[in-house]
């Protein structure tokens, strides 16, 4: 999953956070700080140092819905707040249930719990932009997905690339436990190739990387290695080799599921070789993916039960 955090000046969150206990702004007001927060930016995202952020965003959630009771049909803000809720779930929860997957599996399940809470109540608020933006998509979506999204327009690709994503990450986190979240996977793909089909080098890459993760499920899932592939190159053609984020999501997915351990390390290896100080703007987003990335290296041993390529 591509991460990129979406939280703005955390002094002017501040402000208006007081200002609204004061009960002092009015609608227009609350309106313009919500375009303010809804756009994007750097500063966090250019972060050297995870743990802090990790500490500041369950305010800017909280911020965030707080807004939205005044203005409930906000669209940038729904669109924001959902991304807010699946980068917190996917780029810091679950890797604290991945951190403690090989050795306290109750501790694990609890992230993967909370994970999972998290990135369901950020697909709510994608589903809430959805339908002011197109009213009645929701049953169209469970119908016919990609008639459903066939109107959507360029200005749209964030909604759509948020509402994939926070329903796909759901899904995944899902697991087992949940399989009743599965019957919505052609939702996932139906967002995830409108918004590809307008605007392919979105998000840095982001939309490449989401479908990357979908073509790797498998041809039961309508999955296919090719696209997962070609997805992968594009992806690091438009991000020039900076990000290890494709590395990764093509290692944890379809290397992986095809038990191929030496291209899994392969990839690992690259993604630990970039350098997070030559893509100053996305930072953190290096340090989060480098950190798993050297998690499941370490414990590589326990991915793979034989080496399937030394025999």
């Amino acid at each position: 999953m591509h991460i990129h955090l979406l939280f703005r000046s955390a002094a002017l969150a501040a402000a208006v956070c007081l200002t609204v206990g004061c009960g002092a702004i009015r609608t227009s007001a609350i309106k313009s700080v919500a375009n303010t927060l809804s756009e994007g930016g750097t500063t966090f995202t250019s972060h050297n140092d995870p743990e802090l952020i990790e500490g500041a965003l369950p305010f800017a959630l909280t911020l965030y819905e707080s807004l939205l009771d005044s203005i409930p049909t906000h669209e940038p803000l729904l669109t924001a707040t959902c991304a807010a809720y699946t980068q917190y779930a996917f780029g810091f929860v679950q890797v604290h249930a991945e951190e403690s997957q090989f050795d306290d599996y109750e501790k694990s399940r609890h992230f993967t719990e909370r994970a999972l809470n998290l990135s369901l109540r950020g697909r709510d608020f994608c589903w809430r932009g959805l339908e002011v933006r197109f009213k009645g998509i929701a049953p169209q979506l469970k119908r016919d997905p990609a008639a459903a999204v066939a109107a959507a327009q360029k200005s749209h690709v964030e909604l759509l690339y948020w509402s994939a994503a926070s329903l796909g990450a759901a899904i995944s986190l899902g697991g087992i436990d949940h399989p009743e979240l599965l019957i919505d996977w052609p939702v996932v793909r139906a967002l995830g190739e409108r918004a590809l089909a307008l605007d392919d080098a979105w998000g840095n890459g982001a939309i490449h990387e989401l479908l990357m993760t979908v073509e790797s499920q498998g041809d039961a899932l309508g999955g296919s290695e090719e696209r997962a592939r070609r997805h992968f190159a594009r992806a690091i053609e438009i991000q020039k080799g900076l990000s290890p984020s494709p590395y990764l999501s093509l290692a944890l997915g379809l290397v992986k599921s095809k038990q191929d351990r030496k291209e899994f390390e392969q990839l690992l290896q690259r993604a630990l070789a970039i350098d997070a100080e030559k893509d100053p703007n996305n930072r953190l987003l290096t340090l989060i993916t480098q950190k798993r990335a050297r998690l499941f290296l370490d414990h590589i041993d326990d991915l793979f039960l034989e080496d399937s390529n030394a025999r």
